[in-house]
């Protein structure tokens, strides 16, 4: 009599196996992009509202009610945002004129993220 247990794997247990893996990487991965996105989002608006902020003060200070986004950003001390940094390849208005919104477009290549105070 043969006293040795067989101890591998049958091919049946590895295809289960590998289908539960993938039946939870299905349900993970859009939630992971939604997550992606909604983060990216936020961080674009929170780059238009920091732009938003810097042009309401330029123009209290200096009266005109448009101003290229160019005159905000900048390392002068002049400048009111020192940096911008973008998350998803957007870009953002060039000429921001006072009560409209600002927008940033292109953002991961599709959407578009608005921004009014």
């Amino acid at each position: 009599m043969n006293n040795r247990k067989n101890q591998a794997f049958t091919l049946v247990e590895i295809m289960i196996v590998v289908v539960i893996i993938g039946l939870l990487a299905a349900m993970a991965i859009p939630a992971f992009q939604k997550v992606r996105s909604n983060s990216q989002n936020k961080a674009v608006t929170n780059n238009l509202r920091q732009l938003s902020a810097a042009a309401d003060q330029y123009y209290l200070e200096s009266g005109n009610t448009t101003v290229n986004s160019s005159d905000l950003v900048g390392t002068n001390t002049t400048q009111y945002v020192k940096v911008i940094k973008t998350v998803a390849n957007e870009t953002y208005t060039s000429a921001l004129t006072q009560g409209n919104a600002l927008t940033a477009s292109g953002v991961s290549g599709q959407r578009t993220v608005t921004y009014s105070n």
